[in-house]
């Protein structure tokens, strides 16, 4: 009986880890922070960039995770109807990062400069943590059965939490690594699975609300 609840545990773990880490991209994020942080950037400065966005995108999560239900139920939203906007949103993340448009924010190079920190507005929210994983925290996470579920799915994005925070601090190397092609394909790949998860979201999503309202 242990043994199923381990293999069940660390299956959810596995798919919980695997969906974060399509929706963050970590390798394809980190080139978009350079270009919206200039070439010019120095090593502590990513360093200081990568902690303090990976700290807020920490905020932003448990907050969603914890009030996810609230927010449900003080609009009178079923989570199925979730699903399926959720997975078109996730849709239209996904042809952007296949077209190689992904996480393009819309403030101008004006707002940009204004700003003294930019780790919080506009990198950890929305560039990171944009409304296709605020919407998938949710589905998880009314998607879970019980505690070993919970904590599978905090456990998938710390996990994740942390590949953003080593992508940060070392995109001058990966850059110089992988160069913006190699960026630009992991993307891509991203972007398929991502394209996958939100198909299986809004094919549950509508069939649970026909069997609800029919």
């Amino acid at each position: 009986m242990v043994l199923v609840k381990l293999n069940i545990f660390f299956d959810n773990l596995l798919q919980n880890s695997i969906i974060f880490f399509a929706l963050l991209n970590p390798i394809g994020i980190s080139a978009v922070v350079l270009s919206l942080l200039g070439q010019d950037v120095s090593k502590l400065q990513m360093k200081q960039v990568a902690f303090k966005s990976t700290l807020t995108i920490l905020v932003a999560f448990f907050i969603v995770l914890v009030g996810g239900n609230f927010i449900l139920s003080v609009f009178g939203i079923n989570t199925n109807s979730i699903k399926v906007i959720g997975g078109i949103v996730l849709i239209l993340m996904a042809l952007e990062m296949i077209r190689g448009n992904k996480q393009k924010t819309t403030s101008s190079s004006d707002d940009i400069k204004a700003d003294d920190d930019l780790s919080v507005i506009p990198i950890g929210i929305p560039i990171i943590f944009g409304p296709g994983l605020f919407s998938t925290i949710i589905i998880v996470k009314q998607e879970a059965q019980n505690f070993y579920d919970i904590t599978a799915i905090v456990i998938a994005f710390l996990i994740n939490a942390i590949l953003i925070y080593l992508a940060f601090r070392n995109s001058l190397y990966i850059r110089n690594y992988l160069g913006q092609t190699g960026q630009n394909v992991v993307t891509k790949i991203m972007g398929l699975i991502v394209g996958a998860i939100s198909v299986q979201f809004i094919i549950s999503g509508i069939v649970n609300l026909v069997k609800t309202y029919l």
